[in-house]
């Protein structure tokens, strides 16, 4: 016996989805489906159930991809299946990133959705080859993108990652050069010098650069 849970805005799909389960032996939903990501991780702690099937854009804060993290934290052996009407290749990489067994179109029949959820609980991996290609270059393009911002970010000084810091804090130059005991043309010195070095043409886009890749915190 599988146990299952779904979590999907779609009051439609869930009915229908919720009526199928209840006429196949070999699945059990672990309660009655849901309609928001943060039901779906209360309810998984709860009944740790073999496969969540999980909607990826919610009303609201949480989307699925956060909520397939937290429900892996709280239940590694859940698989939880992506069902969505997306194909952006970037939220199809975070959703494999936190934790996701596949994906599932919406515009599959009810049956199939089912057949597939038993699969990922068997631990089958549910993605066709096309968009397993189109992920893994995605992937590829992000690693390579990443390698050449940590070259970038490696060649600046301590005190330019301390300008940095500080103008991620929302300091001016003027205030940077007080606090660091240096003249305003020094700071915009190291200010221009940032910029050369990320290849980046205003202070905003350095900063957002540098958060992006981790070199400093907000």
């Amino acid at each position: 016996m599988t146990t299952l849970l779904i979590c999907d805005d779609h009051k439609v799909l869930t009915d229908a989805l919720s009526t199928v389960v209840g006429l196949d032996e070999d699945l059990q939903l672990v309660a009655a489906p849901v309609h928001d990501p943060e039901t779906a991780i209360e309810l998984s702690a709860e009944h740790l159930p073999d496969v969540v099937l999980m909607d990826i854009v919610f009303k609201g804060g949480m989307s699925g991809i956060e909520a397939t993290r937290r429900i892996k934290e709280i239940s590694p052996a859940t698989k939880v299946v992506i069902m969505t009407a997306h194909d952006e290749d970037r939220l199809l990489v975070e959703a494999v990133e936190a934790g996701a067994s596949g994906f599932l179109g919406k515009g599959e029949a009810a049956e199939e959705v089912l057949a597939a959820a038993k699969a990922a609980a068997e631990g089958e991996v549910l993605i066709d080859p096309a968009t397993l290609t189109r992920l893994l270059a995605q992937v590829a393009r992000e690693r390579e993108a990443h390698r050449e911002a940590s070259m970038l970010l490696d060649d600046l000084t301590d005190r330019e990652r301390e300008i940095l810091q500080l103008l991620a804090e929302g300091m001016r130059n003027e205030g940077i050069a007080t606090k660091l005991f240096i003249s305003p043309q020094t700071v915009q010195t190291h200010v221009r010098n940032i910029l050369g070095k990320l290849r980046v043409h205003s202070k905003l886009e350095a900063v957002a650069f540098a958060v992006k890749h981790g070199a400093i915190v907000v």
